[in-house]
């Protein structure tokens, strides 16, 4: 424990899970915002990339329950990344972010487990 009691759960549990499933280097890119171009397509924007360690695995059934109303389609995965990542908020204008891992883009459309040290991500696979 820390000195105010908390305990990262996901740095006891992450070997152990990682001997299984390895963790993997990606780029995550904020989103900050749009441009409009001269035939008024938007194109989205985004920060210098973050390297982070992340591992994509499969929604859990409530996971899935949770991402229903959403109307997702397509191949969805969870993200496990260490500090703290958004999904759509749309009042306070977030969301957006994209997941890099190896070739494969992510979209990330919602944080479904928010910890002090860490974040579930839903994220979706774009083409």
């Amino acid at each position: 424990m820390g000195d105010y009691g908390v305990v990262n759960l996901h740095n006891i549990v992450r070997g152990a899970i990682g001997a299984i499933n390895p963790h993997t280097q990606a780029k995550l890119f904020r989103s900050i915002g749009y441009a409009t171009g001269d035939d008024g397509v938007q194109v989205p924007r985004y920060a210098d990339p973050v390297t982070v360690s992340v591992q994509i695995q499969p929604l859990s059934d409530s996971d899935l329950k949770q991402l229903d109303g959403l109307n997702i389609q397509g191949d969805a995965r969870a993200a496990y990344l260490n500090g703290q990542w958004d999904g759509v908020i749309r009042p306070d204008k977030k969301g957006g972010d994209l997941l890099v891992v190896g070739t494969t883009r992510w979209l990330v459309i919602q944080s479904l487990e928010d910890w002090p040290d860490w974040t579930k991500l839903a994220v979706q696979r774009q083409l």
